[in-house]
């Protein structure tokens, strides 16, 4: 017995309190990865080892090994021959990468016993315990501690113990034991239970009659409980969701479940009460082969209550299904396939919330298959959409393509430069309630050789192209002539460009200045009758500064544009000479019509005026974390801005905080301006925000607020949302999120922030390292 080793143990320091450091004591490399609202740190335990003077690399899961010759050495010994070996002061014992100090030691060398007295300290690269007296078997391997202490450096994991036996390499048994990621002397939270099995080669712990415990009072008890202590995935329940909405759902809550089902395959069930509407469920299954991933997602409600309040006479029952799957065979093949359905138009604005201001009207179905090497590529692909929206009409609704082939090559002969852009379709819709040229189904092929003489310099480039645009159609139900008949449209291009550039400084850093002036003219003799045929997937194309450099200005294979113009366009770049980057781009053109444009589609796209408007570009990145973004088309006839968007996006670099503004403008359509941040009042308090103004409506289409508490083991965010609805209301939620750092959190309101506000993401995945997988 050790009757004075109970006295010193008291005033040894814990396990977490020996590696704990101040933030200004720990070294660069660690508190630069600190986040601001940790007042400390843990020392990795590689360092904790050096400063200890132990280089064995012993880990506390590490078992001993058997059969090696146990070493042992004290200040003072005495031996009794083939009976015991007595050590006291300063002991120090190890066999293999065992090791173990203490104040004092017996080696019973008849049964292979040590008894240790403390305080006696175990230390590895994963593990620090400490403790007051230890039971050893030499021969097996058992370690059995009193009064025991301990921290997993892995995962930020302290504790304590009546007691505790490591009885295998990487399992370690608790008896009435407490756990949190909290700082030493800090118990702001806690897990505390009667039994704990640590399982480092699982990497997950379980635990029984658990107790949560906020500020040492109890607050929840599960009778058994498991969670993850490094970052490994584990089944088990994920913390709870909750919040509360004013359009008809009331205040929901939902504890999903997580399925480790095996290396390459889990799922989430995620059961939700809503208030007024009843119990909604949904499973996310994903599966991981060697060649990619799919994931399939289901949302089922039995009888929804609110539904039914707003739409008398129709089925409370709801459901939605997405998939998705994409998948790399090598050899430049791969292969995709997306597919989405909904059992009623609503469905997406009550119980797939999201922060987005346009609510989707058509779900896309589409699968195929991909190849592409240096010279050619090929797709095949089924496409086709569900419209859920009924104000939708039967002639706007989108036609399928069943299937559509693709196939484009490139080839060089010298220095002439041969392409091909080939594809054929096949289009199909229900249109027996349609007459005239909606009616109308059926196949298109399309091909568009092309030979070009492309020169390219360090000092600017030119590429004259000619090519043939060639379509052929074979029609069902066409009500207005032969149901074949084709288009051929000659085409001939010539883009230029040449590259100044001059070296200076500015504010004492050097950069590199290029001017790029260009050029690029474009003629295609089109018919201006095209109204003959079908709208199968033509529209016309937005016009910004990139449509200054297309002939075409229709989208799809439906329409070919005719053209004889000129774009004139200027480039300036400045690049950092120190880093390389891009700090300031500029970019302005405009076209030059030489011929009336004729052809259009359903009255659009035709036009008479000689120039188009003025389109340019700005980007300003006058900091890493800064990025300054404008694009616009000024008419100088009217001297009116046309469009513009305008966007700044700001983060520090450890992205505490976070800003943007952007303001979007369409003339006689749309002018909304829009402003989020995430601002830090304290180290632990920030703010969060955002807000969409519609000038045009007058009034607020969506806006968020809250506030996020943080300290180094837990945070709290509490978020109010109102987002616009289809039905021209502002629908106003409160959700919340409470996590524990190491066990997971509520998943409440992060999701949606970083729908809303730019970097939110990378935010939260910097804000806390170690686990989130949850607790069950």
């Amino acid at each position: 017995m050790f009757p004075a080793a109970s006295v010193v143990a008291e005033t040894a320091p814990t396990a977490a309190e020996i590696d704990w450091r101040p933030r200004s004591e720990l070294p660069e490399s660690v508190r630069s990865t600190l986040p601001a609202f940790c007042e400390g740190g843990y020392l990795p335990s590689h360092m904790s080892m050096e400063a200890a003077g132990d280089g064995s690399g012993a880990m506390f899961g590490s078992a001993p090994d058997a059969g090696q010759p146990l070493e042992a050495s004290g200040l003072s010994a005495r031996y009794e021959l083939d009976s015991e070996l007595y050590l006291q002061g300063d002991v120090r014992m190890r066999q293999g990468r065992f090791t173990v100090t203490g104040s004092e030691a017996r080696y019973n060398q008849v049964d292979g016993t040590v008894s240790v007295a403390g305080p006696l300290v175990s230390r590895g690269d994963a593990f620090l315990l400490t403790g007051e007296r230890a039971d050893y078997d030499v021969n097996s391997g058992r370690f059995d501690i009193n009064t025991a202490t301990f921290l997993l450096h892995d995962a930020e994991m302290r504790g304590s113990a009546g007691s505790l036996s490591r009885i295998a390499e990487d399992q370690v048994l608790i008896s009435e034991g407490s756990l949190t990621t909290c700082a030493p002397n800090q118990n702001d939270w806690s897990i505390v239970a009667s039994d704990i099995h640590l399982d480092q080669g699982e990497g997950f712990g379980t635990a029984r009659h658990v107790r949560l415990r906020i500020k040492d009072v109890p607050v929840f008890y599960w009778p058994y409980a498991s969670f993850p202590i490094d970052d490994r995935r584990k089944t088990g329940f994920l913390y709870p969701s909750f919040g509360t909405s004013n359009a008809g759902s009331g205040a929901f809550l939902s504890v999903p479940y997580y399925l480790n089902l095996a290396p390459h395959y889990d799922a989430t069930l995620t059961p939700q009460y809503i208030h007024g509407r009843g119990l909604f469920n949904e499973v996310e299954g994903r599966y991981l082969s060697p060649w990619g991933e799919s994931v399939l997602q289901l949302g089922y409600i039995g009888n929804d209550l609110e539904y039914q309040n707003e739409f008398p006479g129709e089925d409370g029952e709801r459901w939605a299904l997405d998939f998705t799957t994409r998948a790399g065979f090598g050899g430049g093949w791969s292969a995709y396939g997306d597919y989405s359905v909904v059992s009623d138009e609503e469905y997406l604005s009550d119980l797939n919330q999201t922060l987005e201001i346009n609510r989707a009207t058509h779900l896309q179905r589409r699968g195929g298959a991909r190849y592409q090497d240096s010279s050619q590529y090929f797709e095949a692909y089924l496409n086709g959409y569900q419209t859920i929206s009924d104000r939708i009409a039967e002639r706007n609704k989108p036609y399928a393509q069943l299937p559509e082939v693709i196939y484009g090559m490139t080839t060089d002969l010298g220095p002439v430069e041969t392409n091909l852009e080939s594809q054929y379709t096949y289009f199909y819709r229900d249109n027996a309630e349609l007459t005239g040229l909606d009616r109308a189904n059926g196949q298109r092929l399309r091909a568009i050789p092309e030979v070009a003489l492309p020169l390219r310099e360090l000092w600017g480039f030119t590429r004259p192209s000619v090519s043939l645009d060639y379509t052929r159609y074979e029609l069902e139900d066409y009500e207005l002539g032969s149901a074949g008949f084709d288009r051929t449209v000659p085409v001939f291009e010539w883009d230029s460009g040449l590259y100044f550039d001059r070296q200076s400084s500015l504010f004492d850093i050097p950069y590199n200045q290029t001017l790029e002036p260009r050029l690029y003219y474009a003629w295609a003799d089109a018919d201006a009758d095209q109204d003959d045929i079908p709208d199968f997937d033509s529209a016309i194309r937005s016009f910004s500064f990139d449509q200054l450099f297309r002939r075409n200005r229709f989208t799809g294979g439906d329409r070919v544009g005719d053209a004889n113009q000129l774009t004139v366009a200027l480039t300036s770049r400045f690049n950092d000479l120190m880093t390389g980057a891009e700090r300031a781009r500029f970019s302005i053109g405009q076209v030059h019509y030489y011929d009336d444009r004729e052809v259009s589609l359903m009255g659009l796209g035709a036009d008479d005026r000689s120039d188009s408007p003025l389109a340019g570009e700005i980007l300003l990145r006058p900091l890493e974390t800064l990025d300054i973004r404008s694009s616009g088309l000024w008419d100088p006839d009217t001297q009116q801005t046309e469009e513009g968007r305008s966007q700044l996006i700001f983060h520090s670099r450890d992205y505490r905080y976070l800003a943007s503004l952007g303001h979007t403008y369409s003339r006689n359509e749309l002018e909304q301006s829009d402003i989020g941040a995430v601002f830090p009042v304290t180290d632990r308090v920030s703010l969060i925000g955002r807000w969409v103004w519609d000038s045009q409506l007058d009034r607020t289409v969506g806006s968020l607020a809250g506030i996020e508490y943080n300290n180094c083991c837990w945070s709290v965010q509490v978020v109010h949302q109102n987002a616009f609805t289809d039905d021209q209301q502002l629908e106003s939620r409160v959700l919340f999120q409470i996590q524990l750092k190491g066990l997971g959190g509520s998943g409440g309101s992060s999701d949606r922030i970083s729908e809303a506000i730019y970097g939110f993401d990378e935010r939260e995945r910097r804000r806390f390292g170690g686990v989130e997988t949850g607790y069950n």
